[in-house]
């Protein structure tokens, strides 16, 4: 009987293509040598490599601070892929604020028939455009 060999990154992009983990498995090209990382920032997950500017819902910063998101789930690098269980220890990203703006308005209709209620109601969200300045690494 013969044995096959397979290097940890290649099972691991096999285990991402899986239908249940759909939004990683685009991510996880075997091959790749950029660094990024998968983080969570305002309840969402996002794939962030430096120098990308990433749309964000509404963080508790001012325009122009240095913000580090402490949330990595996934860090990809030279040396391999690192998944967390849930995150990956000490690993960061730093990020800058760079814009603070409002989305489109959603508008919302609530009806009732034959009870004569009718509700019109309108929401635009926050969000957050971030520079990815520096992806560190844990220990």
């Amino acid at each position: 009987m013969s044995r096959i060999l397979v290097d940890n990154s290649a099972v691991l992009a096999i285990m991402l293509w899986l239908p249940t983990l759909r939004g990683l498995g685009a991510y996880c090209v075997m091959g790749r040598k950029d660094v990024y990382a998968v983080i969570r920032a305002g309840g969402h997950q996002y794939k962030a490599s430096v120098g990308d500017e990433l749309i964000v819902e509404r963080l508790p910063y001012a325009v122009g601070a240095q913000v580090e998101l402490g949330e990595v789930y996934l860090l990809a690098a030279e040396d391999g892929v690192s998944v967390g269980h849930p995150r990956v220890d000490g690993a960061m990203v730093r990020a800058t604020v760079l814009d603070e703006f409002q989305g489109p308005k959603i508008h919302i209709f609530k009806y009732k028939p034959k009870e004569r209620y009718r509700r019109r109601m309108g929401h635009r969200q926050t969000y957050m455009r971030l520079r990815i300045d520096e992806i560190v690494k844990g220990a």
